[in-house]
Parts: structure tokens; C-alpha cells; sequence
């Protein structure tokens, strides 16, 4: 007989983690039971493999419960037992559960059949009364419908002839004033969002893992990826159109390797990438616990050691002389780029750092499956801001662009804004159903290039949803569901007119805000991890399950 080894059920535990969104769970579990030594091929093992694994040993289980019952017939009803009765109780102990549960039917169906025939006789003696008593009853109504029919004959023929004669004087009235009957409007749109077609894609392979980070460097026309490859990778894209597919030249990439030899050790997967403001460097963190700064030749310029565990968060502050990494060993830490040190560790966290975002060149905030949110500023030894009102872990955190208003989002399916002026949240946004996991602010209101234009706030959700909110009022202006999966990414146009949403259902829709419609949609062949817009607001960038980036055209 057939059986599965300890190793086989860690990879199926660890898939499951990963599918169902336990990312940081599924990077621990990983790491301790050392599945990148794993030999077993994960693109031959289907999505839900361990869901379905066991619910086939609990199937198997139920059917040896029934089929060993030595009492039971196989033509009786199959008896269905809870899952926790399979897990708790032996093979002998269900079939005793099962012989009783079909004796104590057996007597419960006989009594039925008993009172059902009694009631049965009743009832046709009831319905033998009440035939001859409706029979009666119909004849003397025959007789007095006869007799109303024609005392109203008269005058309904007269009430007609009065209708019809004021029909006729209204439509005439209408005819000489052009007509004075209202139209319905329809408000719903019935046309469909346009497909990007083949010839507005430009695909970037060379990845060998899943690619989980995209970022358009801010002064050119690069883009950076990370994958779990233990890679990342610098485009240079073509200005312009994308060509069609048929006359595309592959484009080559700088490769960013963070692993010496080998480059399967998932041990190094890059998690997060950031540029600096000027776009003259990327910053890259990963599952070994490194920050490393590259130029835009793939030249390694630092390579940042003191965390012991995973980064999950990274970005430099607007300045470009700081950065910040977040980390699972639950702390995080402030870098001098320039003497390519560490400047400061914050260990306020009592669990893993999820998120990291400045607010200013020398002020920051972080979140942490602690459920907390701590305002840290260089030099201080406390926070000086604590956040707490989230009960489920913090995934994100984003100051708005004047750095005057915090949000944040948590698995405790609400997000939250926060202001410096009150230790309360100034808003409780709950309007999902399920856990949200990122959410990114407008580039319009104050502070921004779109001054005039109202801040809004997005929200994505494992519950297939993206939601726009008021940032003043806190109140909901749209809910864009069109997606069948979790979203994972949002990201807005640099005018703030559209906003892109990427998600596990390969989808990759362009929305309206002045419309809450989808305007364009693309089709990919796996699920969206991260979306970014360029500078010009023309391309949109996406990142893929199935190893590939795609750079779109967007047209209006």
C-alpha cells in the first residue's frame, strides 16, 4: 500500500500556507522543515493538494466505517459522519455509531409510515366531506354570478364607451404639445471593458519562480523585478508602443543574483525591491535577512547585515541617504546608505514586521502581526506615536502624501485612518469580508501634482473586492467587484484618474474613478502579485505566478 512520507506532507502543508495566504506562516514553516531541499517538483503537484488529500482519507474512512458494519445492507442509505467523528473515533467505534444510527431510523421511519397512514385515512375522509359540501356551494354561486352578469351588463358597456372617448381627447392633447410622456434612463452600463490586446504586451521572461515584486524606477524607463528565484532583474523598455509579439526582440536583463552557486536556495528569494527617489539605485531585501544596493548596472554596491530573520518591508526615505527594513525577527532598522552601516534598530515589535513606510526623512512608521502600528523617528528610543485598535495583523501601513494621515490594513478585515493629532483612529473603514491585504493612498489633494483633484483612499481584499474610500469623511464612494479572487495589488495612475487593480484570478483590470468601472482589462496566465504604473501614466507593469513579467500599454 501506497504511503506518504514526512517529507511529502511538509510540501503539501507548505503549498497550502502559500495558497491560502498565510505568506509569513509559509516562509517559517518553509524554512524550518527545509523544503528547498525538497526533491519534490512543485509544478506537478495541483493547487488544493492537501485539502484534497484528506478529504479523500476522510472519504475512505467514512466508506470502511459504513461497508465494515457487518449488519448493514449495501442497498441501505449511505450514513455520512462529521469530520471530527472520523478523526477521534476507530474504525469499530464508527460502525457501533453506524448500527445504532440506522436502528434508531429504522424505528423512527416505522412510526412515520404509521402516522402517515393514519393521517392518510383522514385525510380522505375529510376530502370526501368537503367534495360534497363544495358542490353544493357551486351551485349556488352559478346561480348568483347568472344573475350580477346581467344586472352589470349595461352598465360596464357604457363605462367603456366614456373611457375610450377620454383616451382619444388625451392623445390629441399630447399630439398638439410634441408629446408629454417621460423616458426611463438607464444609468448601468451595458457595454464590456475592452480587452489589451497581444500587441500592447511586451512579456519579459527569464524568471525560474514565481515574480512577487515590480518597480518602474522613477527617472527612466527600467523596471526591477524580485522573484523567488533568489534574483532580481533590471528591464531596460522600450519607449513607445509595445511591437506585436510576432516582431518583439526577447529583451535582455540585468540578473541581480543573491545567492552564490546554486540559485534554487529558497533561503534567498527576494521579498521586497525599492528605488531611490533619483533612480540611480535599487535596494532589494530577501529571505536571508540582507538588504543589498545595486546600481543600474547590476553592479552590488552594499550588501546590509544585521537582521536574523526574513525582510518582509523595504524602502528609503525621500532624501535617498536612509533606508528602512522591516523584519520577522521582529525588529526593524534604520541604514546610512552612505557609510553603508546600520544607524538605528527599533525592537518595539513583538512580532514579525510586516510593513515599513516614511513619513518624513527622518520619521517612520511600522506594522507587525502584534496588531500594533509604532511611529519611530532616528535618534528617539521610544516611539513616538503608538497606534493599537486593529485585532488581527497589521499587512500595511501608508502615509498620505502630505504625511499628516496613516493607514492601515489588518486581517481583522477593517482599515484604518489614523491622524498624529489623536492616539484613536479617525476612521474605521469596514466594508470588506475578509482580510485586506494592501492598500495605497491618491496622488491627488494637497502635496501632490494633482492638487485640485480629491485624496482618496484604495483598499484590496482576499475578498475579490478593491473599495475607494472618502479619506476626509471615512465613508465608502465605490466598491469595484470584478475579480474572482483575492486582489493582491493596487496602484494608481500618476493623475489619478484610474487606478489598477492585479489579482489571483490572472486578471489585471484598469478602472475608472470617475466612472467605478472597469475601462480595460488584460487576461494573463497566472496570478498577479504586484502592479505599477510608470511615470508617464502609458504602461502598467505586472508580476506573475508563472515566472513572467508583462508591461502593458494603457490608451484611453
Amino acid at each position: 500500500m501506497a504511503s506518504i512520507t514526512s517529507v511529502e506532507l511538509n510540501f503539501l502543508i507548505f503549498r497550502y500556507l502559500n495558497e491560502s495566504g498565510f505568506t509569513h506562516s509559509a516562509y517559517t514553516f518553509g524554512n524550518e522543515a527545509a523544503i528547498n531541499k525538497c526533491p519534490i517538483d512543485g509544478n506537478l503537484v495541483p493547487p488544493g493538494a492537501l485539502v484534497t488529500f484528506v478529504q479523500k482519507g476522510l472519504q475512505y474512512f467514512e466508506m470502511e466505517a459504513n461497508l465494515s458494519n457487518c449488519d448493514a445492507d449495501l442497498d441501505e442509505d449511505f450514513s455520512f459522519l462529521q469530520p471530527l467523528d472520523l478523526i477521534t473515533k476507530n474504525v469499530h467505534e464508527l460502525g457501533q455509531m453506524i448500527s445504532e444510527r440506522r436502528k434508531k431510523l429504522l424505528k423512527e421511519r416505522n412510526k412515520e409510515v404509521e402516522k402517515e397512514h393514519e393521517a392518510e385515512r383522514g385525510r380522505a375522509r375529510e376530502k370526501e366531506r368537503h367534495q360534497r359540501e363544495k358542490e353544493v356551494e357551486k351551485d349556488r354561486e352559478r346561480v348568483k354570478v347568472a344573475k350580477e352578469r346581467e344586472q352589470h351588463v349595461n352598465k360596464t358597456d357604457r363605462e367603456v364607451v366614456r373611457d375610450q372617448e377620454k383616451v382619444t381627447a388625451k392623445h390629441e392633447v399630447n399630439g398638439a404639445v410634441g408629446g408629454s410622456e417621460s423616458t426611463d434612463i438607464c444609468t448601468a452600463s451595458t457595454s464590456q471593458p475592452r480587452q489589451i490586446p497581444n500587441s500592447d504586451v511586451t512579456i519579459l521572461e527569464g524568471h525560474t519562480s514565481e515574480v512577487c515584486a515590480c518597480a518602474w524606477c522613477p527617472s527612466g524607463s527600467l523596471l526591477a523585478s524580485g522573484s523567488g528565484d533568489s534574483t532580481a532583474r533590471i528591464w531596460a523598455i522600450p519607449e513607445g508602443r509595445c511591437k506585436p509579439v510576432s516582431q518583439s526582440v526577447p529583451l535582455d536583463a540585468l540578473v541581480l543574483k543573491h545567492v552564490r552557486g546554486k540559485t534554487s536556495e529558497k533561503t534567498n528569494d527576494v521579498t521586497t525591491i525599492d528605488w531611490n527617489g533619483e533612480g540611480t539605485l535599487l535596494a532589494t531585501g530577501s529571505y536571508d535577512g540582507q538588504a543589498r544596493i545595486w546600481t543600474t548596472n547590476g553592479e552590488l554596491k552594499s550588501t546590509l547585515s544585521k537582521h536574523t530573520g526574513p525582510i518582509f518591508s523595504l524602502k528609503w526615505n525621500k532624501r535617498g541617504d536612509y533606508i528602512v527594513t522591516g523584519s520577522c525577527d521582529k525588529t526593524t532598522i534604520v541604514w546610512d546608505v552612505k557609510a553603508e552601516e546600520w544607524k538605528q534598530q527599533f525592537e518595539f515589535h513583538t512580532g514579525p514586521a510586516l510593513d515599513v513606510d516614511w513619513r518624513s526623512n527622518m520619521s517612520f512608521a511600522s506594522s507587525s502581526t502584534d496588531n500594533m502600528i509604532y511611529v519611530c523617528k532616528i535618534g528617539e528610543t521610544r516611539p513616538t506615536h503608538t497606534f493599537a485598535g486593529h485585532e488581527g495583523e497589521v499587512n500595511c501601513v501608508k502615509w498620505d502624501p502630505t504625511g499628516s494621515l496613516l493607514a492601515s490594513c489588518s486581517d481583522d478585515v477593517t482599515a484604518k485612518i489614523w491622524s498624529l493629532k489623536q492616539e484613536n483612529y479617525l476612521h474605521d473603514l469596514r466594508e470588506h469580508a475578509k482580510e485586506i491585504y494592501t492598500i495605497r493612498w491618491s496622488p491627488t489633494g494637497p502635496g501632490t501634482t494633482n492638487p485640485n483633484k480629491k485624496l482618496v483612499l484604495a483598499s484590496a481584499s482576499f475578498d475579490s473586492t478593491v473599495k475607494i474610500w472618502d479619506a476626509e469623511l471615512g465613508k465608502l464612494i465605490y466598491s469595484l467587484n470584478g475579480h474572482r479572487q483575492p486582489v493582491y495589488s493596487v496602484a494608481f495612475s500618476p493623475n489619478g484618474e484610474y487606478i489598477a487593480s492585479g489579482s489571483l484570478d490572472k486578471s489585471l483590470h484598469i478602472w475608472s474613478l470617475k466612472e467605478g468601472k472597469i475601462v480595460r482589462t488584460y487576461a494573463g496566465s497566472g496570478g498577479i502579485f504586484e502592479v505599477c504604473w510608470n511615470k508617464e501614466g502609458d504602461k502598467i507593469a505586472a508580476c506573475f505566478a508563472n515566472n513572467i513579467v508583462s508591461v502593458l500599454d494603457f490608451r484611453m
